[in-house]
């Protein structure tokens, strides 16, 4: 009983944690927050080998947390000033760093590459203890999966699960993590973090993944459904936050970093900003503008008609007005630092008069049948409705029974049924916008009898996408010229078939996404 109340006694005190600062002990380097965080080092190599929070092993004993695949040899170096305490990972092309404040249980991480690292994709994954934080994204859960589509789609319990399908746009996604009793451990990345990265607003990438570990992911460049040339420099900064559970601000304050001197890093100061106004972009949708060079992208929500973009490094711009996901219009801006420079953008897409539509134009098949399932289950999962191939009827149809992909082994060809007027007929002009293709995918039109030619091959993206829950690729245009006398008032059939010089099965057969279809 004595023992009860001392024990009870003693709960009601502060728990005393360790003093903040850095040890070496053998090739183990531990860096302590003072406030309950203790991050072991591997001084050979820089993986992350223990994370202790409040007793808490978060670490996997099996697998490492690290940058890419583990770097194989690095130079680890400590140096603690200021309540900071910095560790430098070092090879001949990369610098990592991890950055512990006094007090805070949080890894602030910034990573210079200047080349794409040779053992593996630029990432920072941290394989946790899954016994600690069994909790992730459940479409990302793969343990105990049969993979059906390569190595990284599986079918567990009837339903498919793949690490692609806990991504998200780079646009929203500034905060993701894993948690368990007590305890979460988040990824933050602040809208500037994805500076060096490529691809864009809209590109997305792998956030997690489920297996004998818990796999928590930052993707800095990789493969998948890339449509730019990778840029190299300066990664970050972005954080691995630990919790008691509940998600993080996005406000990451890394201010405190200006003056570390870190390889590439571009100070607040040594950025400008810029600002402007857009218009003719279509009302109801979401309008971002994009910004990129070799060295930098960036974007932010237009609002109202106006935008003001900070922390941009200084150079030139090429900036693209997007109407949803749709680049609608383009400018240049020249970005001085601590200035703040100007432009007017102004859509400049195609807005025919429509005799019919099917679809926003939007830059995405959002509306379309299974588009709103793509992005978390493969195609062939049970839970997507039937995909045909489809019949739309004009004017009754609804747009949710239209595809939003259409396969060549699958769901081929799409036909549309239309009663024309006689006003309506003559020389018309079928519009098809698609977001994605694979393997050369692309539309060719039977209208009645009249077949058109069949159009170029898009350009190659070369990576899976619809099936790995993406619609991200290029926005192609398909006009196709309907010859006088084609079209007949009444009864119209049109097919839309895939073609493709390319073969594939299935899921994995050529295949397109739409974005509309338009007839003017």
């Amino acid at each position: 009983m004595r023992f009860l109340i001392i024990a009870n006694i003693l709960a009601c005190f502060p728990v005393a944690f360790a003093a903040f600062g850095v040890t070496t002990s053998g090739s183990n380097m531990i860096v302590d927050s003072g406030a309950g965080l203790v991050t072991t080092i591997n001084t050979a190599n820089g993986d992350i080998t223990s994370m202790l929070f409040n007793g808490k092993q978060l670490q996997d004993s099996t697998k490492f947390t690290q940058l890419s695949s583990g770097l194989g040899s690095a130079t680890v170096t400590s140096s603690v000033a200021n309540n900071i305490a910095v560790i430098k990972i070092t090879t001949s092309t990369i610098a990592h760093y991890y950055i512990v404040r006094s007090g805070i249980n949080t890894l602030y991480i910034g990573t210079f590459a200047s080349a794409e690292p040779s053992v593996g994709e630029l990432r920072f994954i941290a394989r946790l203890n899954k016994a600690t934080l069994p909790n992730g994204n459940p479409n990302a859960e793969i343990n105990g999966g049969t993979a059906i589509e390569g190595s990284d789609v599986f079918l567990v319990n009837g339903v498919t699960r793949s690490k692609f399908y806990s991504s998200i746009p780079f646009i929203r996604d500034q905060v993701h993590g894993v948690t368990g009793s007590g305890v979460g451990a988040y990824i933050i990345v602040p809208s500037v973090s994805y500076e060096t990265s490529s691809g864009g607003p809209f590109f997305r990438d792998i956030d997690n993944q489920g297996s004998s570990q818990q796999e928590l992911y930052w993707y800095m460049n990789s493969g998948h459904e890339q449509t730019e040339a990778f840029r190299t420099g300066f990664f970050g900064p972005y954080a691995l936050a630990i919790t008691s559970g509940a998600a993080p601000s996005e406000n990451l304050d890394t201010s405190f970093m200006d003056s570390l001197g870190l390889q590439g890093y571009v100070s607040a100061s040594g950025r400008g900003t810029a600002t402007g106004t857009y218009s003719g972009t279509l009302s109801g949708l979401a309008v971002t503008i994009g910004f990129k060079n070799t060295a930098a992208q960036y974007w932010v929500a237009g609002s109202g008609g106006s935008f003001t973009r900070s922390l941009m490094k200084p150079g030139t711009y090429t900036v693209t007005l997007y109407q949803g996901e749709l680049e609608a219009g383009t400018g240049s801006v020249t970005v001085s630092a601590g200035s703040t420079s100007s432009l007017t953008l102004t859509s400049t897409l195609s807005r025919p008069s429509t005799i019919w539509s099917i679809g926003t134009v939007d830059g995405s098949p959002v509306g379309f049948l299974n588009a709103d399932k793509i992005e978390t289950m493969h195609p062939s999962d049970s839970r997507m409705s039937n995909w045909g191939p489809i019949t739309f009827t004009v004017g009754s149809s609804s747009v949710g029974s239209f595809p939003m992909a259409q396969f060549k082994d699958v769901n081929n060809p799409t036909t549309i049924k239309w009663t024309a007027s006689t006003s309506q007929i003559g020389a018309r002009t079928l519009r098809i916008r698609t977001t994605e293709a694979f393997a050369g995918g692309r539309p060719q039109i039977i209208v009645n009898s009249w077949t058109s030619s069949a159009p170029a091959a898009p350009p190659k993206v070369d990576s899976r996408g619809v099936t790995r829950g993406t619609w991200r690729g290029f926005n192609q245009v398909y006009d196709f010229a309907i010859p006088s006398g084609t079209l007949v008032a009444g009864s119209n059939t049109i097919q839309i078939s895939t073609i493709s010089g390319s073969a594939g099965d299935v899921f994995l057969s050529p295949n397109f996404v739409y974005d509309s279809v338009e007839l003017f």
